[in-house]
């Protein structure tokens, strides 16, 4: 169920829905997010699409990870950066990764990102989501 334009969530985690690797970040969201804000949409929704056009991005890379939060916009490690930072316990790990410069953070992102289904393979993370994932799930059509 789409939410009704101008009320979109936030904060928003935008990611691919079919990669094993997303899905097991979506899911350790579910679980260390105490707040239980942290919405989650896959790339490929309609809303997912809309939202990644409308900050510039390319709906059709599904290697795009976004990340909304007050007002601002995350992508790729930065994204996951700052979902780490914000759910705590071990997404703090993911701190060690903000000194590197943009261009190794890129880097870095954009080797997993292309491998990922070659690494991590795919799963549907929408298919039969836990409960505390189906909560979060947005615009899963």
């Amino acid at each position: 169920m789409a939410p009704a334009k101008g009320s979109i969530p936030t904060p928003l985690a935008i990611m691919d829905g079919e990669c094993a690797l997303c899905t097991v970040g979506a899911r350790l969201i579910a679980r260390f997010d105490r707040t239980g804000d942290i919405k989650i949409c896959p790339v490929k929704s309609p809303l997912g699409r809309e939202i990644l056009t409308e900050h510039g991005l390319d709906p059709e890379d599904a290697d795009t990870w976004l990340y909304l939060d007050n007002g601002r916009a995350y992508t790729s490690l930065d994204a996951v950066i700052a979902i780490g930072r914000r759910v705590g316990g071990p997404g703090w790990l993911l701190q060690v990764f903000r000194p590197l410069p943009q261009g190794a953070k890129n880097w870095l992102y954009r080797r997993i990102a292309r491998n990922r289904y070659a690494l991590f393979g795919r799963t549907d993370m929408c298919a039969v989501p836990d409960p505390a994932l189906r909560e979060r799930l947005i615009d899963t059509h």
